[in-house]
């Protein structure tokens, strides 16, 4: 499959393979869904809608409406009452899903994904038969098999939603240190004012007392030194007159 005109009419039969695994996994019974759905590295998995629902990107709303009843229905808790638990984080999934695609801006953005996950795809295969070109070899690619080409667009997808989702953690996780140490400032500054009104509100309070204190200690000061100052006549020393 060549890129450009081709590479449209590939994406086409991608779907249609697509479409032949939803029309088969349609039937899987309650317990196969929660399985699919809690399979390990599902927390992954389960970041593109479209693959959670098992439905077209390109379908309508009421096919989208008429895909989540379903679904809902085999994975409910009610219905699975022998596996409740899990039935209830398989149901969450697809909630979660389908009110992503209810959301005109959540939709977009994993169309987007898919979308960029379709035309890395036929970069890379692109750059492939150019350098086989270039060698002298056929250039035949593996993806040129529609199977193949289907597998590399959704390992690529899947790849593409993980490392937006671990951007997002990482994001998350800075802004939530950025609001700690804000929030740890907030409390030492609004500490800082406390203790500073408590300061100045003991001053006041005992200002009385210290200036009677100070008063009281220049009135014992100043009879001290009245005292010290205070002078006493003294009689004359009478002195002995000497015989001859």
């Amino acid at each position: 499959m060549a890129a450009g005109g081709s590479g449209d009419e590939a994406f086409q039969t991608f779907y249609t393979e697509v479409k032949q695994i939803e029309k088969r996994d349609s039937v899987l019974t309650s317990k196969q869904q929660i399985e699919r759905l809690l399979r390990p590295g599902s927390s992954y998995f389960n970041l593109n809608p479209f693959e959670v629902l098992q439905i077209d990107p390109e379908a309508t709303d009421e096919e989208l409406k008429k895909r989540f009843r379903q679904l809902s229905i085999l994975v409910h808790p009610d219905k699975n009452q022998d596996d409740a638990d899990r039935a209830q984080l398989a149901f969450e999934a697809v909630d979660k899903a389908y009110k992503m695609l209810l959301d005109p801006e959540h939709k977009k953005k994993a169309l987007d994904v898919i979308h960029a996950g379709k035309e890395y795809v036929e970069h890379m295969m692109s750059q492939k038969k150019k350098q086989l070109k270039k060698d002298g070899k056929p250039i035949d690619v593996e993806e040129d098999d529609p199977e193949m080409f289907r597998q590399a667009v959704y390992k690529q997808t899947m790849k593409l939603f993980a490392e937006l989702e671990i951007k997002r953690k990482e994001r998350d996780a800075k802004e939530m240190h950025e609001r700690k140490r804000q929030r740890e400032e907030e409390i030492e500054t609004q500490e800082r004012a406390k203790r500073e009104r408590e300061w100045q509100k003991n001053f006041e309070e005992t200002r009385d007392g210290r200036v009677d204190s100070w008063r009281s200690f220049q009135a014992k000061g100043k009879t001290k030194k009245e005292k010290k100052n205070r002078t006493f006549l003294k009689p004359p020393k009478v002195k002995m007159e000497q015989r001859e």
